[in-house]
């Protein structure tokens, strides 16, 4: 070996980096009249002592001349315990030892995160033989007048010098996205909420990085992990598939599955097999692509909204927030899909992210702004966060496929620019500013980058002078923190808006906005980990449609906003709960939609014209036309079988009453049952409350 590793491996090197983003890390006994700052080097040092103190080198070790080192993974668990985790050496005799070492070690204060104890993981180079750490600092210095000579003769060991680390979860502190489940977010909700924090909640998905802050993902996730020894139980029960890491980059790998069988009034399945690939190059660039490939047969009230909304040439039919779908066999839908992510961060202040997906804005379950229950589309947006601002900036290639805008075969393009500002008033209080322009590709004019403008609101005042050059959108929204527990959200949006027409109390069609109010109770009665939330959305007639039906709020024959579309009412009670791998969600619908019949537009379709066939100018109410109750009731139950993928196991029930005033050849009464069993990753909001 050249002279400098050999001086090296003469020293003892002890080498410990924290892997866990703690307030304070374990205390040893001599530690504790530290302060804060001095108690990290204190832990250090007391490890150092001990090992150099109390380790004992095998005799066939010393007689043989030995020269090396020892990796040793270890964590202090939350009751101030050390445990082993790996210990990576050539010689099984320095190995036991080592083991020996840190199982003697004595119990200490824990690590604690946000003031809770946590476990805390570490990593120690020993170097044999040992040498005092006193004389550490010393041999360092010598270090520097040692030349490193390479022999051009002999070949290079840089290859083989190439070596792969234990997969560390690296993915809890990175930048990259965590997948938007209302299932999965709900478990960390309530640290993002505490009163006094300085986050920004509205825009989803979140990054591990945001949550981590508030919420400690590791932690909670080792809590999780089930005692498997073997490469099979560790696979299925606790890890990634396949997983890398080496220094400074990572890479995971996992098959993604949602298999579900049922019954409603016939025989029900989806079939999905998948495969995800996440990773990160760096600390800044991070990426994310998975691949879908569906078949499924549905409830018939949830077959009849997919044909419903089809596109043009021919298909049968788009399944909502999937995308187009085509004929299975002779009664079912083939519907593939794929989503992928790059996200580059170049500071604290920055985050860009090219992607195609899905994206949503609000606190609520439902969004009046940007709902994730749309066909997945491009995007581009850059989050920038400073001081108590969060300003996100969503830019969008959307689709129109009505046979009317379709021309040989190709669906017509159309363009969403979206700002939200989000600003912390106070420690208790959030105010959202919303702003949404969409464009058409009239004129192959194409993105067109005059509206590429990251000042709020200022598009949608030149807009305003003409609804032909596009249509904006503005809205409003609020979060209070009553406590630690309960917060109050809403949203307001405008869609159109006459100050006459609404000083004039006549309800005129042009007052188009609507409106959001719901309420969070975390921990609800004293129960852990019990989310209770209402919510209650109202949607005005004509709310997201337009005269230029292809500038509408819509892509893919589906509503950006609200699911529902416009002239719409719900309210919708929620309870989660979830205990270990256990959980349980419970939602109730009621609302009110109204419906058109008999070739006129009540405000409920957003891809009709609004200047045609409008039967009425004023004294527009929420349900005119065939004012439908809708009462949805779904409850699901299962069990997390592996974290890493939140692949689940679980059971629902579904019931849906669907009661109009009176029925047409399109609108039919209708009670559905539908039971269902399946094993699912649930990375992703599946919407069946249509």
């Amino acid at each position: 070996m050249i002279k400098k590793i050999t001086f090296l491996l003469l020293v003892l090197n002890f080498s410990i980096t924290s892997a866990q983003n703690s307030e304070q890390s374990p205390v040893f006994p001599n530690c504790k009249n530290k302060n804060s700052k001095e108690l990290e080097t204190c832990f250090y040092n007391e490890i150092q002592n001990y090992v150099f103190t109390n380790f004992k080198v095998p005799e066939i070790v010393k007689s043989s001349n030995y020269m090396g080192s020892i990796m040793v993974l270890f964590e202090v668990d939350e009751k101030g315990l050390f445990k082993v985790l790996y210990i990576d050496s050539d010689k099984e005799e320095l190995v036991k030892e080592s083991k020996r070492i840190f199982e003697s070690l004595p119990k200490i204060n824990p690590g604690t995160y946000n003031g809770k104890p946590t476990y805390t993981k570490y990593s120690i180079k020993i170097a044999i033989p040992l040498v005092n750490p006193a004389l550490q600092v010393e041999n360092r210095t010598q270090e520097s007048t040692v030349y490193d000579i390479k022999n051009p003769e002999k070949e290079l060991k840089e290859f083989e010098n190439i070596a792969l680390q234990k997969f560390n979860n690296p993915q809890f502190k990175s930048h990259l996205n965590i997948q938007f489940s209302h299932s999965y977010y709900a478990q960390f909700d309530p640290a993002l909420n505490q009163v006094g924090s300085n986050n920004h909640t509205a825009v989803k998905p979140y990054t591990y990085s945001e949550v981590s802050k508030y919420y400690n993902l590791e932690a909670e996730n080792s809590k999780l992990q089930l005692s498997k020894s073997s490469w099979w139980g560790r696979k299925i029960w606790n890890e990634n598939t396949a997983a890398i890491q080496g220094d400074g980059y990572w890479f995971t790998l996992n098959p993604i599955f949602d298999m579900q069988v049922g019954k409603s009034e016939q025989k029900t399945y989806i079939n999905t097999r998948g495969i995800q690939v996440r990773g990160a190059i760096g600390e800044q660039l991070h990426f994310s692509s998975t691949i879908f490939e569906s078949q499924g047969k549905f409830a018939n009230y949830y077959n009849d909204y997919i044909y419903s909304i089809r596109p043009s040439g021919g298909n049968p039919g788009i399944v909502p927030g999937m995308g187009i779908a085509k004929d299975f066999k002779t009664d079912a839908y083939d519907f593939p899909m794929a989503e992928a992510n790059i996200t580059y961060t170049p500071s604290k202040f920055i985050n860009l992210q090219l992607g195609y997906g899905r994206n949503f804005i609000g606190d609520g379950y439902r969004s009046l702004f940007l709902t994730d229950g749309v066909s997945p589309y491009p995007y581009f947006k850059i989050n920038t966060n400073f001081w108590k601002i969060k300003y996100t900036n969503v830019y969008m290639w959307l689709k129109d496929v009505r046979p009317d805008v379709t021309v040989d075969g190709t669906y017509a393009s159309k363009y969403a620019a979206t700002h939200y500002l989000s600003w912390n008033l106070s420690k208790r209080f959030n105010l959202g500013l919303f702003e949404s322009v969409v464009w058409a590709n009239q004129n192959n004019r194409g993105f067109d980058m005059s509206f590429v403008n990251p000042i709020i609101f200022y598009r949608a005042v030149e807009i305003s002078a003409s609804s032909k050059s596009g249509n904006a959108l503005l809205g409003f929204s609020g979060k209070y923190k009553l406590s630690n527990n309960i917060n109050v959200y809403g949203q307001f949006l405008i869609d159109e808006f006459s100050f006459h027409e609404v000083k004039a109390g006549n309800n005129s069609w042009k007052n188009k906005f609507a409106q959001q109010i719901g309420v969070k109770f975390y921990n609800a009665f004293h129960v852990n980990n019990l989310l209770l939330q209402f919510e209650y959305n109202r949607i005005r007639p004509y709310v997201y449609s337009h005269s230029d039906i292809i500038t509408n709020y819509g892509s893919y024959n589906q509503s950006l906003g609200h699911q529902w579309g416009g002239n719409a009412k719900e309210m919708i009670a929620i309870a989660r709960y979830h205990k270990g791998r256990y959980f349980v969600d419970a939602k109730v619908t009621y609302g009110i939609r109204g419906l058109d019949y008999d070739g006129l537009n009540y405000g409920g379709n957003i891809y009709l014209n609004y200047n045609e066939n409008r039967p009425y100018d004023v004294g527009v109410e929420i349900g005119q036309g065939d004012k439908t109750k809708i009462i949805i009731a779904d409850l699901q139950a299962g069990y997390l079988v592996n974290p890493a993928t939140n692949l689940k196991v679980f059971g629902s029930f579904i019931y849906r009453s669907f009661q109009p005033s009176f029925e047409t050849d399109t609108i039919t009464k209708s009670t559905t049952t539908w039971i269902s069993l399946g094993l699912r990753c649930d990375i992703f909001n599946w919407y069946f409350d249509y």
